[in-house]
């Protein structure tokens, strides 16, 4: 009986010596396990710290650039208006320059006419006679109709001015009144003398045109459709054909 207890007793204390280092094998290893466990979370940790810090980094560059980004569109927006203004201020005192020479043009012109006539003699009343009853004969009764072009007449064939002339004497910007001018009838035809040349009327004046016209309506004369044509500022969308002599 006392052999079975002592065999009983090695036999256990045989399994408890194998058993113990086994039991210390196993919780060594859940140990190192467990370590390696919290060095592979470490280890991520990090890397998901960088990764957070890069997308960070990003949402910052991203929101500095939009500012910048803007402020360049408002400095372009800014620069092209002002490039508009500059624009708009140049057109606007070209046509004011435009209207200023205008306005200078006619103040000429008028004074021009002025001059002419204080310059001139006054006629008698016999003069004056003639030279109406001279104009009156060429109204016309339809001037659509009577109205003639150099070119349908065959082409201008009288005295062309010269260039410095007729720059200085002609054109839009060169008005002036027939009234008061030298003036007498050949062959039927009222003729003028304007600037030392004489102006013969070919065309009949037209009917609407007011009856003292000639007296009290700024003409002018300039060159166009090949032949010299006599305006009436009045009426300037009619032209009548003149021949110029000298």
């Amino acid at each position: 009986m006392k052999a079975l207890r002592f065999t009983s007793t090695a036999i256990l204390s045989l399994l408890l010596g194998v058993a113990a280092p086994a039991y210390a094998q196993e919780q060594n290893e859940g140990r190192d396990h467990h370590e390696q466990k919290q060095s592979e979370h470490q280890q991520v940790k990090p890397e998901a710290g960088r990764a957070q810090q890069q997308h960070g980094n990003q949402n910052q560059a991203h929101t500095q650039q939009q500012p910048q980004v803007h402020n360049e569109q408002n400095q372009q927006h800014a620069q092209q208006q002002q490039n508009q203004n500059k624009e708009n201020e140049r057109h606007a005192q070209q046509q004011q320059q435009a209207q200023n020479k205008q306005k200078q043009n006619r103040h000429h012109a008028q004074q021009q006419a002025k001059q002419q006539r204080s310059n001139q003699p006054q006629r008698t009343q016999e003069q004056r006679h003639v030279e109406q009853a001279a104009w009156q004969q060429h109204r016309s009764g339809n001037w659509q109709s009577d109205h003639r072009t150099w070119q349908q007449r065959g082409g201008y064939h009288g005295y062309r001015v010269p260039d410095d002339r007729y720059r200085g004497y002609f054109g839009p910007s060169h008005g002036f009144r027939i009234v008061g001018l030298p003036f007498m009838v050949v062959d039927g035809y009222p003729r003028f003398q304007y600037q030392g040349y004489w102006i013969s009327a070919v065309d009949p004046w037209p009917e609407y045109w007011g009856n003292n016209w000639y007296d009290n309506d700024d003409v002018y004369i300039t060159y166009v459709d090949s032949g010299y044509y006599l305006y009436n500022r009045r009426y300037p969308q009619q032209g009548l054909a003149i021949n110029i002599s000298f």
